[in-house]
């Protein structure tokens, strides 16, 4: 390690993708750099954003602004924007920001590199600087979506679907094992979609199985699992497989067959049903997660009601709630935005209580079951821990009491209660 290397903060918004990202760039840049964890103890700030809907534009807008404020005050030397909000936004954030020193898109590593005079070695393609614990980290198989779905820009950030060869992906999953990586989360746009554009035909389940022969690795996670045309091999895959988790992130966003053909989702509520069905009858003790979106146009109250009630019938394990956001250049912007906010968040509001209450339920069945539990980290007087069921962040966590527990290991915990 050289001496006088110059301080840099990479800031990472927005989903696990973009955390990736983050990490492909910090392995190229830690030679030449020193990399510091807060935006004020460096010389250099990389912001790499979010730009999916409102919300995270707004975030990524305000941390902007404060590594602005920085530079202005002198304790910074240099700001630097790249990802889905300077990819889609560039022309504009140029003209309304010009104290930014450079925006970058979304894998534009070689010209980030070049503009902070690091060389862009192709050799070290699929090394990453592991952001997460350690013991677990995702692991993106393609880029970009193919998918038609009206509100969603994505496709308009990160253009169509690109899968990853598949060999890469392994060779990969063989160095993160390595570094003592336990975990492996799928993630991608659509992850069902995987292989169609290079192999011509959906190769996820044969994914699934390779990779869970690779040495080290105990647990592999499915996230953004799309409903449509969904690759039924992958429920055998999931059903068989002891690496592999029992726990499946299929994001069905609604069940109105007139919300989810206006939404271009390519399936109706009666085929949803058959698949989620389908799921929990051939993998026992399954977690379903998956996302709805509220406040779409054209959701009346009675689309609303639907919605809802199928949400108490079918009680998903896991389950997250979004306001629809009206994007720019989506199929679904020329249809306005005609549900007001305040209905939107009460509509979003009674989702989440009926979710609660199923969530509690399920719990209660939980008490006095012995569990294999992935031990996260320590704090304080307990440890914080994970079932399969669980992904990391956005799902339940298990505090474990103990003495000598090792993070990054695995344990049988006993649940005796539960609380929120």
């Amino acid at each position: 390690m050289r001496n006088g290397r110059k301080k840099i903060h990479v800031l990472t918004l927005g989903c696990p993708k973009n955390l990736v990202d983050s990490e492909i760039l910090i392995s190229r840049l830690k030679d030449n750099f020193k990399i510091v964890e807060k935006p004020e103890k460096a010389e250099i700030v990389i912001i790499n954003t979010c730009g999916f809907i409102e919300s995270a534009k707004q975030e990524s807008i305000d941390k902007i602004f404060e590594a602005i404020s920085l530079k202005e005050k002198g304790k910074v030397e240099s700001v630097y924007v790249m990802g889905c909000l300077s990819e889609r936004y560039k022309n504009e954030l140029e003209k309304e920001i010009p104290e930014v020193d450079k925006f970058f898109g979304v894998e534009q590593f070689p010209e980030i590199l070049n503009e902070l005079r690091v060389d862009y070695k192709y050799e070290l393609l699929g090394e990453r600087e592991i952001l997460t614990t350690g013991h677990f980290a995702y692991l993106k198989i393609s880029e970009g979506c193919d998918n038609p779905c009206s509100f969603c820009a994505i496709p308009l950030i990160r253009g169509r679907h690109v899968s990853r060869p598949m060999e890469e992906i392994i060779k990969e999953a063989e160095k993160l094992a390595w570094k003592g990586v336990k975990e492996l989360i799928i993630i991608a746009q659509d992850t069902t979609y995987y292989g169609l554009d290079i192999y011509g035909e959906r190769k996820l389940a044969e994914l699934l199985l390779k990779l869970s022969q690779i040495d080290g690795i105990e647990w592999i996670r499915l996230m953004y699992a799309f409903p449509s045309k969904f690759p039924e091999e992958v429920i055998d895959v999931i059903a068989q497989n002891p690496k592999i988790c029992k726990y499946i992130d299929i994001p069905i966003q609604h069940i109105s067959d007139k919300i989810l053909k206006s939404m271009r989702r390519g399936i109706t509520k009666r085929k949803t049903i058959e698949l989620l069905e389908k799921i929990r009858e051939k993998i026992p003790d399954v977690a379903i997660r998956t996302s709805l979106i509220v406040g779409y146009p054209g959701e009346t109250e009675e689309e609303f009601e639907e919605l809802l009630n199928f949400v108490n019938e079918f009680k998903f394990d896991r389950l997250g709630v979004f306001t629809y956001s009206q994007e720019e250049g989506t199929p679904a912007f020329e249809l306005g935005n005609p549900v007001p906010s305040e209905e939107k968040e009460r509509r979003m509001a009674l989702i989440m209580k009926a979710q609660h209450d199923i969530i509690i339920e399920k719990n209660e069945k939980m008490i006095g079951r012995k569990l294999k539990v992935l031990i996260d980290k320590k704090e304080k007087n307990y440890y914080v821990g994970r079932t399969q069921w669980d992904a990391p962040e956005i799902d339940l966590e298990v505090l474990v009491e103990g003495k000598d527990l090792k993070v990054g290991e695995f344990y049988q915990v006993e649940i005796y209660d539960f609380f929120f």
